[in-house]
């Protein structure tokens, strides 16, 4: 469902307001939902057409990602086991879902890591996470 990005009908005073702009609906002001990557079986992408003849690519289930390791000059693939922590929003944890910040638990070589992700896998369509320290 699109969303629109609009000044609210209502003034701070709880007043109603006149006029909210010059029209009521311009495209500038179209919006979108929330990509919401969550961690699921298999990888699954979505391309958003965008406005300026542009598109977006959206990651909506994720497996795997690419894990770089501090120190060394290599990225590995790792698989996605869960979400450990999330800033954006503490329920986003209980919910599976990857966003920019995120602490993802992943299994690399047979050992179970943590990696903070640093790619928006709702803008970029991939999940890229740097290793964290123990």
């Amino acid at each position: 469902m699109t969303q629109w990005h609009e000044r609210s009908s209502r003034k701070k005073t709880g007043g109603k307001r006149n006029s909210n702009r010059r029209s009521d609906r311009i495209l500038a002001w179209k919006g979108g939902d929330a990509a919401e990557t969550i961690v699921a079986g298999e990888n699954r992408r979505r391309t958003v057409e965008k406005r300026g003849s542009t598109s977006k690519v959206r990651q909506l289930r994720a497996n795997t990602a690419s894990i770089t390791v501090p120190g060394q000059k290599k990225a590995v693939k790792a698989e996605i086991l869960a979400v450990a922590e999330n800033q954006a929003n503490r329920l986003y944890t209980r919910r599976n879902i990857i966003t920019k910040g995120a602490s993802i638990k992943v299994k690399i070589e047979g050992k179970e890591e943590t990696a903070k992700v640093t790619s928006r896998p709702g803008q970029s369509g991939v999940v890229q996470a740097v290793l964290q320290k123990k």
